[in-house]
């Protein structure tokens, strides 16, 4: 894959502060890492149902494009202010399997099922810049009052049984507000 491609997804990061570095490159918990730095943390559900996804998530997930995949899509809090936005993807195939429990999670975390289970493996991290247009920048946007010019991503494939969910978390602006 050519990486100055527009589509693609990196395995390092260039030209990010510190500050996002940290958050971005972190491969522990999300979730925990947040609730440690803030009160008032809570997951906020906005999508959830079956669906096709977007072409770079089908190579990824190894999915027909005529498969459908459970699509959940939360924002996570501190307070009243979205500091993370987390894009989910898991094939229908497996909800009777290995991620049989996600359809139900309501306004729970999916890293809290993700980091307490020590046989869910995680592939590298990708990084990308998602500006408008793009639809996890365009979902992402949906509850900020200003939009910024771009946001950061990162995906992951988490994997238990042979089969895997594709976890993309944008960062908003006000993560970078939250101490380190």
């Amino acid at each position: 894959m050519n990486e100055a491609h527009p589509l693609a997804w990196h395995s390092e990061l260039i030209s990010v502060s510190f500050r996002q570095r940290t958050w971005l490159q972190d491969r522990g918990s999300l979730t925990r890492r947040i609730q440690e730095r803030c009160s008032g943390f809570r997951v906020q559900p906005v999508f959830q149902s079956l669906r096709r996804v977007y072409g770079d998530e089908q190579d990824v997930m190894q999915l027909r494009p005529s498969e459908l995949a459970l699509v959940r899509e939360v924002y996570l809090y501190c307070g009243d202010t979205p500091v993370v936005f987390a894009h989910s993807v898991v094939a229908r195939k497996n909800l009777r399997g290995a991620w049989r429990g996600l359809s139900g999670l309501g306004n729970k975390s999916l890293g809290t099922v993700l980091f307490t289970n020590p046989r869910i493996k995680r592939t590298p991290l990708q990084f990308k810049k998602v500006g408008s247009g793009h639809f996890l920048y365009d979902r992402a946007c949906n509850r900020l009052p200003e939009k910024p010019a771009n946001l950061w991503a990162r995906r992951s494939l988490f994997t238990l049984h042979g089969q895997s969910i594709l976890v993309t978390e944008v960062f908003l602006p006000a993560i970078l507000n939250l101490p380190l």
